[in-house]
């Protein structure tokens, strides 16, 4: 059938997939708010999205195509994409490919993003001492400063994002200038094909785009002198500026370097693909640093995705849906089935049951009815309520969480806290020796003294070139974090695998951590009368009405173990109690000694069975049968097969193992007591166990805490070490710095001897990288000529560079081989 549309009634379907304010896909038939402009309709997810466009409509109508220039509809664009961030419209699928390949190219060289929230803070990610109220660079080390929280729509960070795609357009050169020039040491004359002139300008128009992409480390190695804060960048900055000036000077005017630095062919050496090389491999250790600290943002992004964007107000007899940022205290709400919670508040009206997994860390939602307090986040399950909001923003349970993990997880390294310490006195010496060598040969040097003292100021520098420096940490870290993923341990950086080598206590939480994470039917004890299967038939029946997971654990059961399927009916839900119902013509009743009291059931000796299994860590059920005992069933989460040997195994190589758990008393002491563990602590909030850590860590303790629920978030964030269960939920593998994708808590002794070896690994490294320059730059000044005439080229100078790279590379590849 031909569309029957109007041109009108065509664009309004068509723009009305779409709300042009936040870009979100509307469904008009969910009768959200519309809006008329100019003769057409626009659909929008939210009140507030709609007040936005009628006050600026042409702000969200038309777009430029970044590309062309060409003017796009934003509401029925095909083709858009994110960059840093920002939404971009294209007019045209080529236009949009063009951008994707080269984003950089059509922004003037400057990383966007969307803007922050009003009022947020920045600070250095190298130095977190230094925070400002707008974006910027370091003023100690030019590095651009990063929000101390992201906020829930924010993109991936400019830096990173910038960064990639420097080194997308420097390695190809890299590679291509080092290809030449090592094509001469392995017996391919390229500079004799093609002539020695032209050889040195080739690999000049290849490596001078390197250094200009890579602009950015001369700009902190400046700051890093003009602020007198020697570090990496100080060093990266002079050894491969002053190979790249020693190079053009070489090209250019060889007249003003000594005879002796020529070859057989008269020409002079030159060192760009020293420069080339180091440069993007500097790159490419900062390119995994922000990746890194990309993840940490990602952690609190998942955090605040919790809450929803809108909540539905009451307001008399009418209902709206508003932003959050414009809900006060005191507000009604309506929470519908599968929505999350706007808001810390009250229920007012209606029942239902709420996933507070997030808070709590256990899998079973609890029964909410009037008067229960309801926290922001959690997820309603089953029914629809009223609320009263009482915590609304920044004073939300949510809300608070999302800073104690944003504070916990701004810290540095230690190793690299140590290598820039280290660099703090080598940066003066290196230039200090590089100018009295200058001087030296200028003052006492043969003729010609100048290009004498230039040659030995320039070997100097490029052999204390830290290219070594930059690779020691994230080469080491590069191959353990393969070598650990094989063993089902991921690593995030160097900081988590130092700290863990030295821990002292280990917190876990119970569910998920140390259990399975899902309740299953354990015990069916049938009463005088009856025998399991006849048990097990009835409480099923009954169960197959209700939602509850300790419900979906009976049914399971049940089925697993053959009792004959039934049918229940005047199913009827007790809140807090239990269920009832009638099957076969007879009344049956499931649930817990209260329920049992209150139908007048004599629970009799079942009563002292069921206080024994609860002791067991089990919640266990009543079942009564026309007003007459019929036996027990008992549900509980079980203990995975291998913690039990984890926990024998982490004894023994002498941690403090401490449980916490927002799991009953009753139930986390008897865990405790089957596994052996020190200390427990239950019933405990996310700030309690935050509290937890901080006080194990006032005591002198080196801590690490192994969890995987959103409620671990901030003790995993505020732990010298977090341990997430990769099975768990992601903020919780978001805010550790260990993550065990299988689940297997014995990764935890595997994670220990990883780190150990890594550590060593990394500290060898680092000896590589500074002994092996040191050693060399008294070389390079010229110790030897008074001795033995023998003055060491600046090719000497960068093989021996090369050397400690060489040589960090190939010890850290032997973790590959790592005993776990």
């Amino acid at each position: 059938m031909a569309n029957s549309d109007t041109p009108s009634q065509e664009h309004s379907r068509r723009q009305g997939l779409r709300d042009p304010v936040c870009g979100m896909t509307v469904d008009p038939a969910l009768g959200k708010p519309t809006a008329e402009h100019d003769g057409h309709i626009y659909h929008f997810c939210s009140e507030g999205c709609r007040t936005k466009f009628l006050s600026h409509p042409d702000d969200y109508l038309i777009a430029k195509d970044p590309v062309c220039g060409m003017s796009v509809a934003r509401a029925n664009a095909e083709h858009m994409t994110k960059h840093t961030g920002q939404r971009f419209y294209f007019c045209s699928e080529r236009c949009q490919s063009k951008f994707e390949a080269g984003p950089e190219s059509y922004l003037d060289d400057i990383p966007v993003s969307e803007p922050m929230p009003e009022g947020t803070k920045y600070t250095c990610p190298m130095h977190p001492e230094i925070i400002q109220d707008h974006p910027g660079d370091c003023p100690k080390c030019g590095m651009a400063l990063e929000p101390m929280t992201p906020s829930a729509d924010s993109g991936p960070n400019p830096e990173f994002v910038d960064f990639k795609q420097r080194l997308w357009i420097t390695a190809p050169l890299a590679l291509a200038i080092f290809i030449l020039e090592m094509g001469a040491h392995i017996g391919i004359p390229i500079a004799n094909w093609i002539g020695h002139g032209i050889f040195g300008w080739v690999q000049f128009a290849l490596a001078t785009p390197v250094v200009w992409v890579c602009r950015p480390f001369f700009k902190r190695g400046w700051a890093s002198i003009v602020n007198r804060s020697p570090n990496m960048w100080t060093l990266i900055a002079l050894g491969t500026g002053a190979a790249y000036v020693f190079s053009i000077v070489s090209l250019l005017a060889p007249g003003l370097l000594p005879d002796q630095m020529a070859d057989g062919m008269g020409m002079t050496p030159v060192y760009f693909e020293a420069t080339a090389v180091i440069l993007v491999l500097v790159l490419i250790g900062q390119v995994m640093e922000l990746a890194a600290r990309e993840r940490t943002g990602d952690a609190i992004r998942a955090l605040l995705d919790l809450a929803p964007k809108t909540a539905r107000r009451v307001t008399g007899d009418t209902e709206e849906d508003v932003e959050l940022d414009q809900l006060r205290s005191g507000d009604i709400l309506r929470v519908r089935p599968g929505e999350s919670v706007p808001v810390d508040g009250t229920v007012t009206e209606g029942r239902s049951s709420v996933d507070e997994s997030m808070i709590t860390g256990e899998p079973v939602p609890v029964e909410k009815v009037a008067g229960d307090e309801v926290t922001g986040g959690t997820l309603n399950k089953s029914g629809s309520f009223l609320m009263e909001a009482q915590n609304v923003g920044d004073d939300m349970m949510l809300s608070r969480i999302v800073r104690m993990v944003a504070s916990a997880q701004r810290s540095r390294a230690p190793i690299q806290a140590m290598a820039d310490h280290v660099a703090g006195y080598f940066v003066p010496a290196v230039v200090i020796c590089a100018l009295l060598a200058f001087a030296t040969w200028w003052i006492f040097g043969p003729s010609p003294a100048l290009s004498y003292a230039f040659v030995a100021a320039v070997s100097v520098l490029i052999i204390a070139c830290p290219c070594a420096l930059g690779l020691a940490t994230p080469m080491s870290i590069m191959v353990a974090t393969g070598r650990g993923a094989n063993a089902g341990v991921l690593i995030r950086d160097a900081e988590a695998l130092e700290r863990f080598s030295k821990v002292d206590a280990l917190i876990v939480d119970k569910t998920g951590t140390l259990t399975e994470g899902k309740p299953t039917l354990t015990d069916a004890e049938p009463a005088d009368g009856f025998d399991e299967a006849a048990l097990l038939s009835l409480a099923a029946a009954l169960e197959r009405g209700s939602e509850h997971p300790l419900a979906e654990a009976i049914v399971a059961g049940a089925e697993a173990r053959k009792a004959p399927r039934k049918v229940s009916t005047d199913f009827e839900a007790i809140t807090g109690k239990g269920v009832t119902g009638s099957v076969d013509g007879r009344k049956v009743a499931l649930g817990n000694l209260a329920l049992m009291e209150d139908l007048g059931v004599d629970s009799g000796a079942m009563a002292e069975r069921a206080e024994a299994l609860q002791a067991e860590g089990k919640t266990a059920m009543f079942l009564a049968v026309d007003g007459a005992p019929a036996g027990l069933v008992a549900v509980a989460d079980r203990v995975k097969e291998t913690t039990p040997d984890a926990i024998r195994a982490l004894h023994e190589l002498g941690l403090r193992i401490i449980m916490a758990t927002g799991d009953a008393t009753a139930t986390a002491q008897a865990v405790a007591k089957e596994l052996g563990i020190d200390e427990v602590h239950a019933q405990v909030s996310p700030e309690d166990k935050n509290a937890l850590v901080r006080r194990l860590k006032g005591e002198g303790l080196s801590v690490a805490m192994a969890g995987d629920g959103v409620n671990d978030a901030p003790a995993l964030a505020e732990a010298d070490v977090g341990i997430a269960m990769g099975t768990g939920a992601d903020v919780a593998v978001e805010s550790a710095g260990i993550t065990l994708v299988k689940g297997d808590l014995g990764g935890i002794v595997r994670a220990r001897r990883l780190a150990e070896a890594t550590m060593r690994n990394i500290r060898q490294n680092l000896f590589f990288a500074f002994v092996y320059n040191t050693a060399g730059v008294p070389l390079a000044a010229g110790i030897l000529y008074p001795f033995l005439g023998v003055l060491l080229s600046p090719i000497v100078a960068a093989a021996a560079m090369s050397l400690s790279s060489v040589s960090v590379i190939g010890n850290a590849l032997r973790l590959r081989a790592q005993k776990l």
